[in-house]
């Protein structure tokens, strides 16, 4: 059996913004939208979902009153064409929380975890992406084959709107931007569960 045989006739055109904003959640849930053509995201493992899960928690705990932390939802990159990335963690700002869609200029950070099928479009094409969108920060975690994540960080050169290099970080991860946060990556391998410490900004 064909993917056209039982893929949505809508899968296959592009659509608008418009179109979008009228489809329902469950029709949203599990795709991105690049330049107007849906593309499907393969289901996460537990693994990936509790990297972003432990990630965005000790994010929103170090973020403090201006800015939220959460996971799985809509940035909308750009109206025409239409492009929607849904990132693994996003902080934004508390004060648009019941704004729909979140744009790029309500967004701080995003953090993509890569997964297998997901690699070039993690290092490469969604680096490009947020950047151009104006999104002062952008980490990637790799799930590293000793079971310790790998954290790279990028920050953003506005002149440029390109990413520079900015620090990496393997076992505990102590980031000082776009605010202190300390976090033990080791706890993200196994089933024992230590408390994530972060520290005022």
């Amino acid at each position: 059996m064909t993917a056209e045989m039982v893929a949505p006739a809508w899968m296959h055109t592009q659509i608008s913004a418009e179109q979008y904003d009228s489809w329902s959640e469950e029709q949203c849930a599990g795709i991105e939208i690049v330049d107007g053509m849906v593309v499907v995201s393969p289901s996460a493992s537990k693994r990936h979902n509790r990297l972003a899960r432990l990630l965005a928690n000790a994010l929103d705990a170090a973020a403090g009153p201006d800015w939220n932390a959460d996971t799985d939802f809509d940035v909308r990159l750009q109206d025409v064409p239409l492009t929607n990335r849904r990132p693994d963690v996003t902080v934004y700002r508390a004060e648009t929380i019941d704004l729909t869609p979140t744009r790029p200029e309500h967004v701080l950070l995003v953090v993509e975890v890569v997964s297998p099928g997901s690699e070039t479009t993690d290092r490469v094409v969604k680096v490009d992406q947020y950047a151009k969108a104006g999104i002062p920060f952008y980490w990637r975690v790799e799930q590293a084959a000793t079971g310790v994540p790998i954290v790279y960080t990028y920050v953003l050169d506005p002149a440029t709107k390109a990413y520079r290099d900015g620090e990496m970080f393997t076992g505990t991860m102590k980031a000082t931007a776009p605010f202190s946060i300390t976090v033990d990556l080791g706890d993200m391998r196994g089933p024992e569960k230590s408390p994530l410490s972060t520290s005022g900004r």
